[in-house]
């Protein structure tokens, strides 16, 4: 393990949560688990399919050309090269995506969005973006919308440190 990773030595004890740490990192893990599971069940009663899924779409749509390269598409669902492949495979099945060989590198794939996936996903949007809306934002004040959003921005960042085992490296 180098020096940077390395958090303890043979004689450190272990840095504790605090109080007030313990109490916020609780209901994190609380609000994170019941908000994926809120949404995942919405995604799934009104347009059978799974959160991630729902995210993959709109990640194509914003793309150029609803194109986007497979390990691009890996990276930026912040999910492993496998699930992606699954998850390709079963849009693929609906209709909703289609592989096709990148121009540039004959090795790559790009994953993009099909009409019949486009219209999937602007018949989801409505009923995702309510249960969004619902579960955080209308619980929020906009001080409040500013301070997660840059709170999460600063986790994330933290989370992807150069050399880290990253979930699309994998």
């Amino acid at each position: 393990m180098d020096d940077a990773m390395k958090t303890l030595t043979d004689t450190d004890e272990p840095r504790w949560l605090t109080d007030d740490e313990q109490r916020s990192w609780q209901a994190y893990i609380q609000a994170s688990m019941l908000l994926e599971d809120h949404l995942d069940r919405q995604l799934q009663r009104d347009a059978r399919m799974p959160h991630v899924y729902y995210g993959l779409l709109v990640k194509l749509s914003w793309a150029p050309r609803h194109r986007m390269r497979m390990t691009e598409l890996a990276e930026s669902a912040k999910i492993t090269r496998s699930r992606l492949s699954h998850a390709i495979a079963r849009m693929e099945k609906d209709g909703w995506v289609r592989r096709e060989d990148c121009p540039d590198d004959k090795r790559g794939q790009n994953a993009v969005l099909t009409d019949k996936g486009f219209e999937v996903l602007r018949e989801a949007a409505p009923g995702h973006v309510s249960a969004v809306r619902l579960a955080v934002f209308d619980r929020l004040s906009p001080e409040q919308v500013e301070q997660f959003g840059d709170i999460c921005r600063i986790i994330a960042d933290g989370l992807q440190p150069e050399g880290a085992d990253l979930p699309w490296l994998r």
